[in-house]
């Protein structure tokens, strides 16, 4: 007989059940398959997980109806990984394997050959970026050696195309490789792919790596599945749907900027890409290498705990490698160009701009899209808002009025209920309008633009202004002269737990791409307070994210939030909340905030904490009281997320 895990979609039915194996499928039905069984009336998808000589249920069984493929692509490490992931998460093991495993293409598995071709040697090579970091060797050759070391890099900024993070990362792999064992790598989209697959090539040759995305098409990711799993391929890259990836003799398991929202997966449930790599190493014993030019505070809680080791470079060689940090003060410079004063730039910001257009492109970061994403009264600046839906009011272009961002009506007649004044004025200014602007302030400078709808790769070398919005940056060849980062204030004082992480990880991510200082390299950051001193600003002047990272974390461990506490967030009606509230046996170091309204459309939202230690029990109890709400079939049930990115937005 053989345990099957059938997907059904019901929380309450998420666990093997027990199926005879028809004498035609004995030999096909090997664990890890795909087939088809009968399960309520229909004909469902399934694997196999275990072959069974007795069978524990006294009934009768059903048979299985058929064996789908004979590819055993649920290998077994992969499905422990899973079961924590669910376990962790309050998930079911089948919305996990939907995300681990992807859907069979038949064409894919008949052209590619079974057998693995023999590899051609490793290029010869040495570990050049590693050596810039002073456990860096060690922690090569511990790996190396079979060993699973943890790690988290604070990686160096390099304007070199064979040099920087993509390389470090592609070093790392090459240890484990030179071990005997492979690795993945998952980075958050696919610019950054193509990056670390052209350091691949470089650090390992041709022929060892492959990618893995979800983006590929269904034929080509499920043949890149298969060659991870037929042994083609010894080191993945890809995006979030690379972090199951099935390779043989796992050594490492390293992802890029762990900040990066791009990590957190949007379908239930709902892990980062963090927690399925600690899994995954708990499981198959592997490295763990988190890499990134800014430090989470998730990341600084594992450091805190020993699972990572910190591994970065000295001082002297950080001040090397980084550009020159300025933040703009507030002044005006009655000199300027009418141009330039309506351009909102500061004169330091400025002037950089125009000493540095001489010796290469100038990197513009503005954090909103559009044109003018948020006004406000003229008069008392209270921000204008949607008198239907409250949504913000914001100017789509040049011309026509302005229109709320959440419904698309058009406000042609505003009156501000505050102060009855009817005038407009910018809150915010988009990235569209922001080049229009430069382009007045800078003439004869091309200008270019990079972000939601058109996203550049890269940008030629010579003077040139480019506008992008963060997580857009384009890599220029030999760097940027300098970047402007604008309207900081946008960044930090948005209503969120992790608005000062964020904002900090996105502009060390910009400033990255600038030559350093000794090269000529230059950063102005805008519209910060410069009254008061602020912790992402001064991690940004001194290029110290550690430092940010552990003060951000004595914080929240101070105020019970995230990492140092596990968070739920259950969200539902008031009456569905309540009834669940009823049900729920929580750990006793429990603390439940709410209910309260949550959004325009009648939700309720709950948020449910608990430290560190009590996590599983709360998870354990949270994936129980789904399984009663689907077995009884409620009609409103509630949606759990454990651990979102942001428990306060």
């Amino acid at each position: 007989m053989a345990v099957v895990q059938v997907d059904t979609g019901l929380a309450h039915l998420d666990r093997p059940f027990e199926y005879t194996v028809p004498e035609s499928m004995a030999a096909t039905a090997v664990p890890g398959v795909r087939v088809k069984v009968r399960f309520a009336g229909q004909d469902l998808d399934g694997f196999v997980l275990e072959r069974r000589e007795a069978a524990e249920h006294p009934g009768r069984l059903s048979p299985l109806r058929r064996v789908v493929s004979p590819e055993p692509v649920l290998v077994p490490e992969v499905l422990r990984g899973a079961r924590a992931v669910a376990d962790r998460y309050a998930g079911s093991l089948g919305d996990v394997l939907r995300l681990a495993v992807p859907p069979r293409h038949a064409a894919a598995e008949k052209a590619l050959a079974v057998d693995p071709p023999a590899h051609p040697p490793l290029p010869p090579r040495s570990s050049r970026e590693w050596q810039a970091y002073a456990a860096g060797p060690a922690f090569l050759a511990h790996l190396t050696a079979g060993g699973a070391p943890g790690a988290s890099v604070l990686t160096l900024p390099s304007t070199r195309s064979d040099a920087g993070w993509p390389v470090l990362l592609a070093e790392a792999a090459r240890a484990a490789v030179e071990g005997g064992r492979g690795a993945v790598i998952v980075v958050p989209d696919h610019r950054d792919v193509v990056r670390v697959e052209a350091a691949l090539a470089e650090v390992l040759g041709s022929a060892r790596h492959t990618r893995l995305t979800a983006d590929q098409g269904p034929q080509a990711r499920y043949t890149a599945y298969l060659k991870v799993l037929r042994g083609h391929a010894q080191v993945v890259v890809g995006t979030r749907a690379a972090a199951f990836a099935p390779v043989r003799d796992l050594g490492l398991l390293a992802w890029w900027d762990d900040g990066d929202d791009l990590l957190d997966e949007p379908r239930a449930p709902y892990p980062h890409v963090r927690e399925v790599v600690l899994a995954r190493a708990a499981v198959e014993g592997a490295g763990v290498l988190a890499a990134g030019f800014a430090r989470s505070v998730a990341v600084a809680e594992l450091v805190e705990r020993l699972v990572l080791t910190r591994v970065e470079a000295p001082r002297a060689a950080v001040r090397r490698a980084v550009p020159a940090v300025h933040v703009a003060g507030e002044g005006h410079d009655p000199d300027r160009d009418p141009a330039v004063a309506a351009a909102h730039l500061p004169s330091v910001a400025w002037r950089t701009a125009k000493e540095a257009l001489v010796a290469g492109p100038v990197l513009v970061q503005v954090p909103r899209r559009g044109y003018l994403p948020a006004l406000s009264c003229q008069d008392c600046r209270r921000p204008a808002r949607c008198p239907v839906c409250a949504g913000p009011l914001g100017l789509p272009g040049p011309q026509g009025p302005p229109a709320c961002r959440w419904c698309g009506r058009v406000e042609t007649a505003f009156t501000c209920p505050s102060c009855a004044g009817t005038r407009l004025r910018s809150s915010v200014v988009g990235a569209r309008r922001t080049a229009e602007e430069l382009g007045r302030a800078f003439p004869g400078v091309p200008v270019e633009r990079s972000g939601a709808g058109t996203v550049l790769e890269a940008v030629p070398a010579g003077p040139r202004l480019v506008v992008s919005t963060p997580g857009a940056e384009p890599v220029a060849p030999e760097g940027y002269a300098a970047a402007l980062l604008l309207d900081a204030w946008a960044l930090l004082e948005r209503p969120s737990l992790t608005a000062g992480e964020e904002a900090l990880r996105r502009w060390l991510a910009a400033a990255a791409l600038v030559r350093p200082a000794d090269a000529g390299g230059r950063v102005v950051l805008a519209g910060a307070s410069t009254e008061v001193t602020l912790p992402a600003v001064e991690a940004l002047v001194r290029w110290d994210p550690a430092w940010f990272a552990d003060r951000e974390l004595a914080e929240r461990r101070h105020l019970s939030l995230p990492p140092t506490h596990r968070t739920a967030l259950l969200t539902g009606s008031r009456a569905a909340l309540e009834a669940a509230a009823a049900e729920l046996h929580l750990p006793d170091s429990a603390a439940v905030l709410g209910p309260l309204p949550h959004g325009a459309d009648g939700l309720w939202r709950a948020i449910v904490t608990v430290p560190e230690t009590d996590g599983l029990a709360l998870a354990r109890e949270l994936a129980a009281m789904r399984a009663r709400a689907s077995a009884r079939k409620d009609p409103d049930p509630v949606t759990v997320r454990v651990d979102p990115p942001d428990p306060s937005a």
